[in-house]
């Protein structure tokens, strides 16, 4: 195997990972009620292919794979799949661990308004390392 076609099925694991949210998400419901005051679309950003996360009153609405033409977004949040992949390891390394530690160390970007996202960043942080649960169970639906 290339390290291109490496690259690419890290890239595709990733995303169907990420595409998992609404199903993981729905058998939290301690994540819904933190998320409760948030509806807003959310992008995440996994090298060069958006995902546009619709979230309506902490509850996850739709997750859908661009490119998009044009789509607003009330915040992104972006990094290269490698990092997506060491990010959502079941116990992952200092600096890795960490939505705010990955921009510290510049792996990944936030952009957008950041108002809605910092009024509610233990949701989003605990939405964003959801698919951890998927590591730790050993499976990749």
């Amino acid at each position: 195997m290339t390290s291109a076609s490496t690259a690419a099925t890290t890239a595709e694991n990733v995303i169907e990972t990420f595409e998992a949210l609404p199903r993981l998400a729905a058998a939290d419901s301690d994540l819904a009620w933190r998320g409760r005051f948030l509806t807003c679309e959310m992008e995440i950003g996994i090298g060069s292919v958006p995902l546009s996360v619709a979230i309506v009153e902490g509850c996850i609405a739709s997750v859908k794979r661009g490119p998009f033409l044009l789509k607003p977004f009330t915040f992104a949040i972006r990094a290269e799949a490698d990092v997506w992949r060491r990010f959502h390891e079941p116990c992952p390394a200092p600096g890795w661990h960490d939505l705010l530690a990955l921009t510290k160390t510049g792996r990944a970007r936030i952009e957008g308004n950041l108002v809605p996202m910092m009024g509610n960043l233990q949701f989003i942080k605990d939405l964003i390392a959801l698919p951890r649960v998927l590591h730790l169970k050993g499976s990749r639906t």
